[in-house]
């Protein structure tokens, strides 16, 4: 049995590691069901905000999941509040396919931010130093990207395109469950898996 999810998500990298997130949860809660995830749809961030783009994203996520499966809607928030932007980007995703299963999470400052709370999990992977501790407040951190950079051996250098799906495979979720954006970012996952399961157990 299948569950579909489409996406819609902010850069390249998102592309390729937003399935790679959606997989490894869908795969340990729910083994017995094959997870369909279409290449992620991509929406520029400042044009997220403008009246009718997320709408005729959502439009075209529904497209390719067809007539039943969930849309997963993931920005970073850069310098809004998360929980001040996401529900009204879902109230307006929201509205374009009320029939469908719809979660919106703003990683809070960005992706990132979220190896940083599970930074003991991805030491000496992908060119980071061994002995990397996450800090106090990943979130809080405005770089993230910059901090790992800065954590590389060998004078390299963080490649978002290339490690941040390669770090999505490898991160620890629970550690990473710290961060509040990505606690919830977990749990909405999560909830449109459980949907999807309860739907085609009904049929």
């Amino acid at each position: 049995m299948q569950m579909k999810i489409g996406c819609i998500v902010e850069g390249h990298s998102e592309v390729e590691a937003v399935p790679v997130l959606i997989r490894r949860i869908a795969t340990e809660l729910y083994p017995e069901f094959e997870i369909d995830v279409p290449r992620p749809i991509r929406v520029h961030r400042n044009k997220v905000i403008q009246a009718g783009e997320l709408e005729r994203k959502v439009g075209l996520a529904a497209q390719k999941i067809g007539a039943q499966g969930a849309i997963f809607v993931i920005l970073d928030s850069d310098d809004d509040c998360p929980a001040e932007l996401g529900p009204v980007l879902l109230n307006r995703a929201s509205q374009v396919r009320s029939d469908l299963p719809i979660a919106v999470v703003l990683a809070k400052r960005e992706f990132e931010a979220w190896f940083l709370a599970a930074a003991e999990s991805i030491r000496g992977q992908r060119g980071l130093k061994n002995d990397i501790h996450p800090p106090g407040d990943a979130e809080a951190i405005s770089d993230a990207k910059g901090w790992l950079d800065r954590r590389m051996e060998n004078n390299e250098s963080y490649n978002e395109t290339t490690d941040q799906p390669a770090l999505t495979a490898l991160f620890d979720i629970e550690q990473a469950r710290q961060a509040d954006s990505f606690d919830k970012c977990y749990r909405d996952i999560v909830r449109l898996l459980r949907e999807l399961r309860k739907d085609i157990q009904t049929e």
